[in-house]
């Protein structure tokens, strides 16, 4: 593994231009396409496995007999015709179109999810539990691979853990994004160190041991996760929370990138170029790949 050297781009006198710093890691570049590809396959297969049974409990039992749900989507006939309902908290909602009920004319279905958010778009459970455990395991994989590589390279500690530093900063990092001040360095700001570590950290881990936590086959060999989180039923909930707080995620990441120049970010995380601003050349270094 090579150590990080400087390296910038060729810039000419007196242009002004900001110059090219090579910000990217090659795995962290594959990773994350790998990572994206696969959590979109994730969620719309897990929103299918979701419609077998919309609702959400709390605990180890579910049912008719429980009264421990937290959200459930259904449809019911009223005098205007069928309706879909979404109950949150024991708070019922008209969600006709969206949850519950989906469609339009004799099309209608009743439905957790409308057909365009899952895979595939028509019912079929064992489809979307291939499919979504088939990526599943491409996460994992990737996830793992990311982690050893970013270990050996020093990006994880480097690029992901904030510091005293970076906490110092903190409220003038959020005083700039809410002025929609973007400052590109080589260095990831203390909001995107705190977000991607959250996630890469914390959140895909928690959502890979709720999923375990599901498999029956996995409950049999390790009994004490079904007691960690509180019952498959809570697990399953928490995974919900979890897919939940990561489309939340990639709504701001997305974003964040179109507020802060699409194509310099693109290029970053394609090439690994990065344009930075002219202070940032002198910190610019070249990561080991």
């Amino acid at each position: 593994m090579k150590q990080d050297v400087e390296r910038t781009a060729p810039e000419k006198a007196g242009t002004g231009t900001r110059p090219l710093i090579y910000r990217q890691f090659l795995s962290t570049r594959i990773t994350h396409w790998l990572w994206a590809i696969s959590l979109f396959f994730l969620l719309l297969s897990g929103l299918q496995i979701f419609n077998a049974r919309p609702d959400l409990y709390i605990g180890q039992q579910s049912g008719f007999g429980f009264d421990n749900a937290i959200l459930r989507f259904d449809a019911a006939d009223t005098d205007d015709g069928p309706r879909g309902y979404t109950t949150l908290f024991g708070k019922r909602f008209d969600t006709t179109g969206v949850f519950g009920l989906s469609g339009s004319g004799d099309n209608q279905e009743a439905r957790g999810f409308p057909a365009w958010a899952t895979i595939p778009s028509y019912q079929d459970l064992a489809t979307g539990r291939v499919v979504h455990f088939f990526f599943a395991w491409i996460l994992v994989a990737t996830l793992l691979v990311w982690l050893v590589s970013s270990l050996i390279n020093g990006h994880f500690l480097r690029d992901l853990i904030p510091g005293r530093k970076d906490l110092k900063r903190l409220p003038s990092d959020i005083a700039d994004h809410l002025r929609f001040r973007f400052h590109h360095r080589r260095e990831y700001n203390v909001l995107q160190k705190f977000s991607y570590a959250f996630v890469l950290i914390i959140l895909l881990p928690l959502m890979i041991l709720t999923g375990l936590t599901m498999s029956p086959g996995v409950d049999a060999s390790f009994p004490f996760l079904v007691e960690v989180f509180g019952g498959r039923q809570t697990a399953r909930t928490i995974h919900f929370i979890g897919m939940t707080l990561i489309v939340l995620f990639f709504v701001v990441h997305i974003l964040m990138v179109l507020a802060a120049g699409p194509f310099n970010e693109l290029r970053s995380i394609i090439t690994g170029w990065y344009r930075a601003d002219r202070s940032a050349k002198d910190a610019a270094v070249q990561p080991g790949e």
